[in-house]
């Protein structure tokens, strides 16, 4: 099976909805089963595969997501290529609520999840270079198929990766931003690194949800989840042109 892209949704990216001739495949892999069914349609005349990673039903909390299933199912169906939707809070000025971004960096504030295809005893010792976390090409893609299809996209930013799943404490945002993050999610990591590992493309496509703790104008502001899947919806809407544009080539 050629798959032309695969596409990993996050908080409130249940579906592609331009999918069509859908089939529903669920392979086995080495690590467990993936989040869900990873669903295998047509878009833009394209074969392209798309993965809800907290499951279709939003069952499965940043720190129990099985990354190495996910990654793994998806490259036994034929990925070579692998875009991250990312639900994400803004820190910096230029990443408010409903912005799409594609960054370039990011720093691994998770633990305790698995991070690695080098767990098992027996397993070859991977040392990948990961100076840029994200393929290079794809990330460049991106960004030119956002031009190309009118849509607005921060080009670059990083990306702090956090345990969650509660949010995080203005104090933690204070010290992010010290340390030069732009963006604050709790699935960019140990995914970036695991695609690396396998050798697949990877890039993320940041949907800004919310401001993160104190970060916004209103530093007062309690974030909700109706808020955050609002958001989520109104930049959701660039995102298919964005797709067209990146399977055109």
């Amino acid at each position: 099976m050629t798959i032309e892209l695969a596409v990993i949704g996050g908080t409130g990216v249940y579906a592609l909805g331009e999918l069509a001739d859908v089939e529903s495949h669920q392979p086995a892999t080495p690590y467990g089963a993936p989040s869900g069914p990873i669903r295998v349609g047509t878009y833009a005349g394209k074969r392209v595969a798309f993965l809800a990673r907290h499951g279709e039903g939003h069952s499965l909390p940043p720190h129990k997501i099985n990354y190495r299933a996910n990654l793994a199912a998806l490259q036994a169906l034929g990925a070579r290529r692998v875009l991250a939707l990312n639900t994400v809070g803004g820190i910096s000025e230029r990443f408010g609520p409903r912005v799409l971004a594609c960054p370039d960096q990011l720093i691994d504030y998770t633990w305790g999840r698995i991070a690695t295809l080098c767990e098992e005893p027996g397993s070859e010792v991977l040392h990948v270079d990961f100076g840029e976390p994200y393929t290079p090409s794809l990330r460049r893609a991106v960004v030119a198929a956002a031009v190309r299809a009118g849509v607005g996209l921060v080009d670059g930013g990083c990306y702090g990766a956090t345990q969650g799943p509660r949010l995080e404490t203005r104090a933690e945002i204070a010290r992010m931003r010290r340390d030069g993050c732009d963006l604050v999610g709790m699935t960019g990591m140990p995914e970036a690194g695991l695609a690396r590992e396998l050798g697949l493309d990877y890039a993320s496509l940041a949907i800004v949800a919310n401001w993160a703790a104190g970060a916004g104008p209103d530093v007062d502001e309690v974030i909700t989840l109706q808020d955050v899947l609002d958001n989520v919806a109104v930049a959701m809407a660039g995102v298919p042109g964005i797709l067209r544009a990146l399977l055109a080539g």
